[in-house]
């Protein structure tokens, strides 16, 4: 089943994003997924999930930067991206729904660092820079683990921003889960002579993303209250 997308733009501090809307019916959440800082979100992997997951009970909400809408070469900073990404969040709880905060790359530096103060019933966290390519002294694994919510990272096993067993062991009251794709590398592509096609690479992270977000619905439905997008001000 297929379902009919919808683009709009929202206003921010650092000037026009955008949210393509992959709408689900009966939706239980919103996935909200931001791009990495060389590409948008054209990326393999979030066209993979806005494709599958909407048959699943998940509407997922494509968020363009402004700096992309704009056409620009070069990432905004860190700071104006988090503040772009808070200006945004309104319109994605507005379909009244839990949003869990998530993206590829710098996105998903961007949703780690934001969640917790949002409001976001999740992060899911996919090819995660835990450190620039053959740096690995210049560690961000504090943004990851201090990312204060339940926590999903799905990494390539080849990925030269750091490899899944580079990764710190999860710990703490909010341990984050870590699902590999072999042999993927930080855009999740599998070599030609790889065992795995690049489709069954995708599914691997579709089935990964789809079961864990079953489950945090499912964590929420024993705790007796839903997740609800706690708004803050």
């Amino acid at each position: 089943m297929t379902t009919r997308t919808r683009t709009e733009s929202v206003p921010t501090p650092a000037g026009e994003a955008r949210i393509t809307w992959h709408p689900a019916p009966g939706a239980r959440l919103v996935l909200a997924l931001g791009h990495g800082a060389g590409g948008g979100i054209e990326a393999r992997d979030l066209q993979a999930l806005a494709a599958a997951l909407p048959a699943r009970g998940i509407t997922v909400a494509l968020v363009e930067q402004p700096w992309r809408v704009a056409g620009k070469k070069v990432a905004a900073a860190p700071k104006v991206l988090d503040e772009g990404w808070h200006a945004l969040w309104p319109a994605l709880e507005r379909p009244g729904l839990p949003v869990v905060a998530g993206g590829r790359s710098a996105g998903a530096r961007v949703a780690c660092r934001t969640g917790a103060a949002l409001g976001a019933a999740g992060v899911l966290a996919l090819a995660f820079p835990l450190h620039p390519p053959g740096k690995p002294e210049k560690s961000r694994a504090e943004e990851l683990t201090g990312a204060g919510l339940p926590t999903l990272v799905v990494q390539g096993g080849r990925d030269p921003f750091g490899r899944p067993e580079e990764f710190p062991p999860p710990a703490g009251p909010e341990p984050y889960e870590l699902a590999e794709v072999a042999q993927g590398d930080h855009g999740f592509a599998v070599p030609k002579k790889a065992e795995q096609t690049q489709d069954e690479a995708l599914a691997v992270i579709t089935r990964a993303v789809a079961g864990w977000l079953d489950a945090l619905a499912r964590r929420s439905a024993r705790s007796g209250a839903a997740v609800s997008p706690a708004r803050t001000t």
